[in-house]
Order: C-alpha cells, then structure tokens, then sequence
C-alpha cells in the first residue's frame, strides 16, 4: 500500500546512556516484582477461600498435619 516502494521499514535507534538504562531497568524490575507480589497475594486469598486447589507445596505450607504420618 503506502510503503511497496521497496524500502524496508528500520527501527528508530536512540542512544541511551548507561545511567538511564539502569533506571529504565530498576523501574521494570520493580513493576515486575510488585507484580509477582500481587499474583501471590491474590493467590492466597484464593486458596483461603477455597476459589483454587492448593498444590501439594501450598498444602504442606497450610497444613502439614495431612502429611504427619506418625499418628496411626
């Protein structure tokens, strides 16, 4: 259509310095951190009120006594 003129589209380069890029990083690691920490929050109010299935690490960490076998 507007770009068949046999040029190929290059994306735009911009330099940085390194400063930036280490903010621009500490920024989108703390986005993903808080993330992360808002899935596991959400997680365990859903396995609080019984909305999910636990696994069986979730269910050792809830409540071990499904696992003491010492009681027979």
């Amino acid at each position: 259509m507007g770009a068949d003129n046999g040029e190929s589209l290059k994306p735009t380069q911009i330099s940085i310095s390194k400063d930036q890029f280490l903010a621009w990083k500490r920024q989108k690691d703390a986005e993903l951190l808080a993330k992360q920490a808002e899935a596991a929050r959400k997680r365990q109010e859903d396995i609080a009120s019984g909305r999910v299935p636990m696994n069986g690490r979730e269910l050792f960490l809830h409540e071990p006594w499904v696992f003491d076998d010492t009681h027979h």
